[in-house]
């Protein structure tokens, strides 16, 4: 180890912090809680950790970074993931933004509990922030400590990588360990505060950069940040887009737009809710980023949220979320304004976000159906249709719809029988009438002669929505019950997770415990039902 404390080991792995080395720093050095002006960022230094020990890790985004997984096992590695010692190539810094909280401005946020250690050029050539959450106070913490528990560390991690393997954009996950501290925290923010073991996740993205980065930069009317930060994104992230393009913020907002509308259409394709999509939460790549209070429906509810800040006015709920998304960019928009100048154009980008929704979830809807496209009235009336029957009675929205992948069309086929895998995804079954079980039947009817109607082959039709009805998701209280788990000392249930999510969609006979409703136990329990920004 040299004097400096960073450690020359995994010498394949090439830094070229683009970030750090384009963009104005914070002048100072130091971890304090300040307002910091002029500046897309602050150095600063990992706390050091008393007992870090490797809990999981992702093989996939280990050998995109150039790294055997042998290497991750190694301690000098582990040191690293868990911010005691630093690659000579690192530069660690906090990014500086601001945001919209639930609607309203909040002035400077920042990476309160997050540190960049620098960005890696990756196997493919492309570049790759690594980034250590819950490595420390930083600038923007706020009288936060920086840290993370291992209760949100399991969550972020796995939902990370489970993500990626449900085909949605989204932010990656290289490791998880455990630092040996205890943290107090209180969950549920309602005056009960407890010691829970530390943790920290390695997440890994193209760019942390938000909405809320540009935000700060134009409600202070720093506008020469802001087209530096403006002209940086363009030039690393939107390559396509030519540097002296007069109208290349409008192109930025308009790609940012298409690429946040085909984000949140995959969320309601596998039925994810963020739960605090705030401005400074959402990503210019449009990646999901910052895995906080999220659920995953179980019974399909539009107005389900899982954060309990949030639990009144429910504007992160799921079926908010295109309309939250939309306002976002309104605010980015805003953020762009002083270098743009004018109103029009930036309306006319900002209408691409419609147009691409409309368009992609319609799509989306088609393939969840296993039909060629909604542009035939009946196809509209069958997926208006199906989100009314999964409302009918409570209705498990990943069975469903997996259940349906499998239905015979054949016409010889008796009503009863047809519709009988559906019934599995109904919660309360004995309390189901006949009249609500005919309205499941008089669908699958419909949409079966729609089917045949189009010369479906059934085989070749269930293979294709099975591709876009996902078998395995990442349920509230699986999560809940790997973080139980781990907090007495075993971490099984984790590693077992990241396996079965690596492969959503495919059958995995021996890992159907997990394709089931979700328990009685975990309707109402904390960490699976009610979460808050902590979770």
């Amino acid at each position: 180890m040299s004097q400096n404390g960073r450690v020359p080991v995994l010498e394949n792995l090439k830094f070229d912090n683009r970030f750090t080395t384009s963009l104005p720093s914070d002048g100072a050095q130091d971890s304090h809680s300040r307002q910091v002006v002029g500046a897309c960022y602050s150095r600063v230094q990992p706390a050091a950790v008393r007992d870090p020990k490797l809990v999981a890790f992702s093989v996939e985004i280990a050998e995109l970074l150039g790294l055997a997984p042998e290497q991750i096992k190694q301690q000098d590695v582990i040191q690293i993931l868990a911010g005691n010692k630093l690659h000579g190539g690192m530069d660690p810094h906090a990014a500086c933004y601001g945001g919209h909280q639930f609607g309203n401005w909040a002035g400077q946020l920042g990476d309160g509990r997050a540190i960049a250690l620098g960005e890696v050029i990756d196997v493919n050539g492309c570049h790759q922030m690594l980034q250590l959450k819950g490595a420390g106070p930083t600038p923007y913490s706020r009288s936060a400590d920086g840290l993370a528990v291992l209760r949100s560390s399991i969550r972020e991690f796995l939902c990370s990588e489970a993500m990626h393997h449900l085909g949605v954009p989204t932010t990656r996950a290289l490791s998880l360990v455990t630092t040996g501290d205890e943290v107090i925290r209180d969950m549920l923010y309602d005056g009960n505060p407890r010691p829970e073991p530390g943790a920290i996740v390695c997440r890994v993205a193209p760019s942390f950069i938000r909405f809320g980065s540009f935000e700060i930069f134009a409600a202070r009317g720093d506008h020469e940040t802001l087209r530096q930060l403006a002209d940086f994104t363009v030039a690393t992230e939107f390559p396509e887009i030519e540097n002296d393009d007069p109208d290349r913020y409008v192109t930025l907002l308009g790609q940012v737009a298409e690429r946040t509308a085909d984000m949140v259409v995959e969320w309601l394709r596998v039925g994810f809710v963020h739960g605090v999509m705030n401005t400074d939460n959402m990503s210019i790549l449009g990646l999901t980023i910052d895995y906080g209070p999220y659920g995953w429906l179980d019974n399909y509810d539009p107005n389900w949220t899982p954060n309990t800040t949030d639990a009144q006015n429910r504007r992160y709920r799921f079926g908010n979320q295109p309309a939250v998304a939309q306002w976002n960019l309104v605010q980015l928009a805003n953020a762009l304004f002083p270098l743009v100048e004018k109103v029009e154009p930036l309306q006319e980008a900002l209408e691409l976000y419609e147009h691409r929704f409309e368009s992609q979830w319609a799509s989306m809807m088609a393939k969840k159906l296993g039909l060629p496209s909604l542009d035939e009235v009946p196809d509209k009336a069958l997926a208006e249709d199906a989100l009314q029957v999964l409302q009918t009675v409570e209705t498990d929205m990943t069975i469903f719809w997996r259940e349906l992948s499998s239905v015979s069309c054949l016409e010889s086929v008796e009503p009863s029988d047809r519709v009988q895998p559906l019934m599995n995804s109904i919660y309360n079954f004995d309390r189901v009438t006949q009249e609500q079980k005919s309205v499941f039947t008089e669908f699958v009817e419909n949409w079966a002669a729609r089917q045949r109607g189009l010369g479906s082959a059934d085989e070749a039709r269930r293979s294709s929505m099975k591709a876009t009805n996902p078998k395995y998701v990442l349920r509230n209280y699986m999560a809940q019950l790997a973080i139980e788990r781990a907090e007495q000392g075993d971490t099984s249930i984790v590693q077992e997770l990241l396996d079965l999510l690596k492969s959503p969609y495919t059958e995995q006979p021996d890992k159907s415990i997990y394709y089931a409703p979700r328990p009685d136990w975990a309707r109402t329990k904390t960490g699976c039902s009610q979460l808050s920004c902590s979770s």
